[in-house]
């Protein structure tokens, strides 16, 4: 059966109650994110992890855009990265210094605007082989040649979530992005299947899988949010919501319930074009708000 994601369905998925506890209880989120070339993606992703309630923010980026993203989000605790000769970070020396620190955290976001290739696959294995009880969330670069290291993932017993889009999956299951893009629930099964954890496949419409076989399906949203950082911001609500400790599947369904009404919000105030991604953590608190009083 598929389940249809609108604000019905969330409720009956009720977010964790944040009570009178303090930040460390609301959950710590530490977001593996961004590069020499794409720094505000980090920005983007830590911003929304914020917004959907997570307590505390660890932002892991390289050291020379460390200062910058530290003054763009003076909430959070920046941990420099060290960088090779080509300026993009030492993954060897960066999982020494994230290792420790993924015991600590309370869920965990690797890949948004990292540099695709090798070292950020050796990153990513290591983070996954580390000693971190945590949930993931991988995305973008974190996803490339995932399914060579199936066994890591199945090993966190469906406490990753995946985020990607046709081309990303499809370098994932080392088919063509036409073959995605013709059949993307399909793709997200075998990926769900073979990985055990689950899958966001993202698009004009969403299809979420998780390892148990539930389906859901997000259809709302509009054109605005094909734009630049969109996918970081989606990734930063669900490690946020998984902070919290909301479940992974629940995190998955809510955080692209919440992004996609996020955008027909801003298509409702500014146009159904033109927004930016910057603009979208910033109604999710009202989102949130509004599903639990029934007002939407």
């Amino acid at each position: 059966m598929t389940i249809t994601i609108d604000a019905a369905t969330l409720r009956g998925y009720p977010l964790p109650d944040p009570g009178a506890g303090t930040k460390e209880a609301r959950g710590s989120a530490l977001v593996v994110a961004g590069s020499v070339e794409v720094p505000g993606a980090a920005i983007l992703a830590g911003t929304a992890a914020l917004r959907a309630g997570a307590g505390k923010l660890q932002m892991s980026i390289a050291a020379g855009t460390a200062p910058h993203a530290a003054l763009a989000v003076p909430e959070a605790l920046v941990v420099r990265l060290p960088e090779g000769a080509d300026g993009h970070v030492d993954h060897r020396v960066a999982a020494e210094v994230l290792l420790p620190r993924t015991e600590r955290a309370a869920a965990i976001l690797v890949g948004a605007g990292m540099t695709a290739g090798a070292p950020t696959r050796a990153l990513t294995a290591a983070l996954l082989a580390g000693p971190a009880e945590a949930p993931f969330v991988l995305d973008a670069a974190s996803i490339e040649g995932l399914c060579e290291q199936a066994e890591a993932v199945r090993a966190r017993a469906g406490r990753v979530v995946l985020t990607p889009h046709a081309g990303e999956m499809a370098r994932c299951l080392g088919c063509e992005r036409d073959a995605v893009e013709a059949d993307p629930l399909a793709a997200a099964r075998r990926a769900s299947e073979r990985l055990g954890a689950v899958v966001v496949m993202k698009g004009a419409e969403t299809w979420i899988v998780d390892p148990a076989g539930d389906t859901w399906h997000y259809a709302g949203g509009g054109v605005g949010l094909a734009t630049s950082g969109s996918g970081d911001v989606l990734a930063g609500i669900i490690v946020g919501l998984l902070a919290r400790g909301t479940k992974p599947g629940e995190a998955a369904a809510w955080g692209v319930f919440l992004h996609g009404e996020a955008g027909r919000r801003l298509a409702q105030s500014r146009g159904p074009i033109g927004f930016l991604a910057r603009e979208l953590p910033g109604e999710v608190p009202g989102l949130m708000r509004d599903v639990a009083a029934g007002t939407i």
